[in-house]
């Protein structure tokens, strides 16, 4: 668990020492801004950007049942969050597996990927799909079923 926060951690850290020497010298204004888009950054570098995470076996038992994809991810990557953010509201009919929650789903990533353990992995009527294209993923789950 602390492993998913050490990134928006040290981006607040970050964003407080730049953030002091514009108050220091008395420009509030560019302080302010500084510490608004650190926070901003930390914000979309933490799990909570996120719906929450279930366990490996249990989403894929949930997927098997009503046929909804599973991503598997971690906090901190770049390519899970262009998949969140490109996905925007259709991101809750998915299933997510945080693999540095869940050993379990790391181990499905490692399997998939020779070894690597390469987010976001998605999961789709049993077969895995590596970085897909968000839009791909998009029409996936627009898609009736």
């Amino acid at each position: 668990m602390r492993r998913a926060w050490t990134g928006p951690v040290l981006m607040l850290i970050a964003g407080a020492g730049a953030a002091t020497g514009p108050f220091l010298q008395g420009r509030t204004g560019t302080g302010a801004v500084l510490v608004l888009v650190f926070v901003l950054l930390a914000g979309l570098t933490s799990p909570l950007v996120f719906p929450r995470s279930v366990g490996a076996s249990q989403a894929r038992r949930r997927s098997a049942v009503d046929g909804r994809p599973v991503v598997f991810w971690r906090p901190g990557c770049a390519y899970c969050m262009r998949l969140r953010l490109r996905l925007g509201r259709r991101a809750r009919r998915l299933y997510w597996v945080d693999i540095w929650r869940d050993p379990a789903g790391a181990e499905l990533v490692r399997e998939a990927n020779g070894g690597d353990e390469t987010v976001p992995t998605l999961l789709m009527a049993g077969r895995t799909y590596t970085n897909p294209d968000p839009a791909w993923v998009r029409e996936q789950v627009s898609s009736p079923r």
